[in-house]
């Protein structure tokens, strides 16, 4: 089953909500992963642009996204990106399928020496 990875940021106001009354949001998350049929692989908080990072398994696209979007719904997260992520061997088969030599590439200008 192909694997994503969301981040997120919460809203101000999730964050004061979880400081009051601390919950296990992995918890919650990966109980909707499983109603979507998925399974959750993982949950991190972190420090920087996104407060923390879900990783997950979905039968395909269109499940991750109705799992982000009904995730996202009760509006306590101000920002998501979604990333499908390949494994070692999956991107090692798209680099040996991978044929440089098959696409021409724009030819580059030079400029006429003076």
């Amino acid at each position: 089953m192909p694997l994503y990875m969301t981040q997120f940021t919460y809203t101000p106001e999730a964050w004061k909500a979880l400081v009051k009354s601390p919950e296990d949001r992995g918890k919650v998350f990966g109980e909707l992963v499983e109603k979507m049929d998925g399974r959750l692989v993982s949950m991190y908080y972190c420090m920087g642009e996104y407060d923390g990072l879900v990783i997950y398994e979905a039968a395909d696209e269109a499940t991750a996204m109705a799992t982000v979007l009904t995730a996202i719904s009760p509006g306590h997260l101000r920002a998501t990106k979604t990333t499908v992520l390949l494994s070692v061997e999956d991107t090692m088969g798209a680099m040996n399928k991978a044929n440089a030599e098959a696409y021409p590439g724009p030819k580059l200008w030079s400029p006429v020496p003076s």
